[in-house]
């Protein structure tokens, strides 16, 4: 039975909090990489073929109807299929686990009896090693090896091999479970012990139950908002704590078009809005994993401080192309690793200070040498602020003063103040200094940053152009919503960037600050950030309607990507992406009047 392309909202998310998987609507793993989120794909087809490797199961007849479900709080996948002889359901998971990571898949009868087949295409490497397989039968299993990865599959049915692809035929009758268990480990080594599948769904349901019960909240998108905590939980690198941006690397943010990036990685400036997320749901042991994820990775000279880093701290995220993948319909190039990790991106300084102010008002305080870090950071900054650098964006176009940059810079060193003055760390002989900065960059952004022409703050200094990053202006404290120049710059926004009642975040032909072609899809954290403004300026219906608007833009599993495509009705880019999660769950808080309060003071 041919296989039909998937779009990128009709995938579920798996995860045992160092890896993850996207499982199609039709109960077809695509993309799965082993043992770590940036390790190289094993089952690659989503970008490219069938022949670039993935895992499926379906009946021989006819399918007439599918369903799917997380089963309560958790990321255990549960997916119906109906056939004129029966149903079946497909029970997935990635048991949180140590040194050899799982995907465990078991076949349940519902009804009938249903003939079923599996269709296993395992290629590492991005899609492109064929391994060598092989019946260990000391080992109970199917062992696929090339280079340093090993696969070995657990399932009492039998398979068998047909041109280069592992297959089973079985039927399920009514309160059948048939198992099947795929794991990862390092070729040098033997095959660990066997998993028992039942066990481990139930250790699964157990630790995923456990975890969401930290969260207490019964305000009104309770849901809405648990789902989100749990896609962040996902996308945490249990070992370091760092929490990588997106699970995929190249879904196009246009379809057809270039902007295909690696999100696998661990973005600085991600790290005061996923902090406070984070602390206001209540799950501080995450945050201070976050927290100290991002002090060792930011640790040694301030000169060399990243934007980006690997889940370990990793520096070097070496970025090229994959020319044997076609990319997600058509769309390539298909990039590893991200050319934005030796770029100068001055805003990355505001959010380190604001997430280390955060957690100091939560409790998470700094130990001295930590603070001696910070203190670094601000010194550089003192020498560096005034110039230019590539963004928020991460532009290829060339660096420019950034409006939003000089604004987090503000933002870097009204927190260092406030460490020393409210939070009792040592640098009064600093706060003087650090005094006259900040409202020198105050003045300066007030006055070069907004044009008196357009009535807005702009993208960068002396440009026409709009940027939605600067609706977070008033939540990051530099000015409040009321004032007259973040209340027409909203409006500037909402005027201009505008596209079927979504954000964009810029209009990349209007000054080619980019560098590169083509167009993307509007930019749903920023839509969120609207919903906020509108919010803080009394317009509470307008940012409830839109609030309500963007989250039914989510999948039928409350899953979003970075964009979307409003006149094709798609999401668009990496998936799921912490960023809009992160941003959904901002607007809960703030539409919801729990305790607003800008989130960098």
């Amino acid at each position: 039975m041919a296989k039909e392309r998937t779009k990128i909202e009709d995938y579920a998310f798996l995860s045992d909090t160092q890896t993850g998987a996207l499982v199609s609507r039709d109960g077809c793993v695509d993309w799965l990489c082993f043992p770590r989120f940036d390790s190289p794909a094993c089952f690659a087809s989503l970008l490219g073929e069938t022949k670039n490797g993935h895992w499926r199961f379906f009946p021989e007849e006819e399918v007439k109807a599918t369903r799917r479900r997380y089963r309560g709080d958790s990321l255990i996948l549960e997916t119906e299929i109906e056939t004129k002889s029966g149903a079946v359901r497909l029970i997935d998971f990635m048991p949180p686990r140590g040194e050899n990571p799982d995907i465990i898949r078991i076949v349940e009868g519902l009804r009938g009896k249903v003939p079923m087949q599996m269709e296993l295409i395992i290629r590492f490497d991005y899609g492109q090693i064929v391994p060598w397989v092989r019946r260990r039968k000391r080992y109970d299993g199917l062992e696929a090896i090339a280079g340093p990865d090993g696969l070995i599959l657990r399932t009492p049915i039998e398979t068998c091999g047909k041109d280069l692809t592992t297959v089973a035929e079985f039927t399920v009758e009514k309160g059948d479970r048939v198992p099947f268990v795929l794991t990862w480990f390092a070729s040098h080594t033997e095959p660990p012990r066997k998993v028992n599948a039942e066990h481990a769904l139930g250790d699964t349901e157990k630790y995923w139950s456990d975890w969401s019960q930290q969260f207490h909240s019964k305000g009104e998108w309770r849901d809405a908002v648990m789902r989100s905590l749990i896609v962040l939980k996902g996308l945490t690198y249990a070992p370091t704590g760092g929490l990588v941006a997106a699970l995929t690397t190249s879904l196009p943010e246009k379809i057809g078009g270039v902007r295909n990036w690696d999100y696998r990685f661990c973005w600085l400036r991600d790290a005061a809005l996923i902090l406070l997320a984070l602390l206001r749901s209540g799950y501080l042991d995450e945050a201070k994993s976050w927290r100290q994820w991002l002090l060792r990775a930011i640790a040694g000279s301030p000169e060399q401080m990243q934007a980006i880093y690997g889940v370990r701290g990793e520096r070097r995220l070496e970025e090229f192309e994959i020319p044997w993948l076609s990319g997600y319909e058509n769309s390539k190039p298909v990039r590893i690793g991200n050319a934005a990790f030796s770029q100068f991106q001055l805003d990355v300084y505001g959010e380190i200070l604001a997430a280390i102010w955060q957690a100091g008002r939560a409790g998470l305080r700094l130990e001295d040498a930590e603070w001696a870090l910070m203190v670094q950071l601000i010194k550089f900054l003192e020498s560096n602020w005034q110039k230019p650098d590539e963004g928020i964006w991460e532009v290829r176009g060339g660096r420019k003063h950034f409006t939003y940059s000089k604004m987090m810079v503000w933002v870097a060193f009204d927190r260092a103040i406030k460490l020393v003055e409210e939070l009792g760390c040592p640098g009064d002989e600093h706060c003087e200094r650090w005094q006259e900065i900040r409202d020198q960059v105050h003045a300066e952004v007030c006055e070069r940053g907004y044009n008196t022409d357009r009535k807005a703050f702009t993208q960068f200094y002396g440009s026409d152009a709009l940027d939605a990053s600067l609706l977070l202006m008033p939540v990051a404290g530099f000015l409040p919503a009321t004032d007259e120049r973040v209340r027409s710059t909203i409006e500037a926004i909402e005027r201009e960037l505008m596209q079927d009642g979504l954000v964009l975040r810029y209009r990349p032909e209007e000054e080619k600050v980019d560098g590169l072609p083509g167009r993307e899809g509007v930019f749903l954290p920023c839509s969120f950030w609207l919903a906020y403004c509108w919010h803080l300026i009394g317009r509470k219906k307008e940012a409830r309607e839109l609030f309500e608007r963007l989250l039914n833009l989510r999948n039928d599993l409350g899953l979003l990507s970075e964009e979307y495509d409003p006149r094709e009705k798609r999401q668009l880019g990496n998936f799921p992406q912490a960023f809009s999660h992160v941003a959904l769950i901002g607007s809960a808080v703030i539409l919801g009047d729990e305790m607003f309060r800008p989130w960098t003071a």
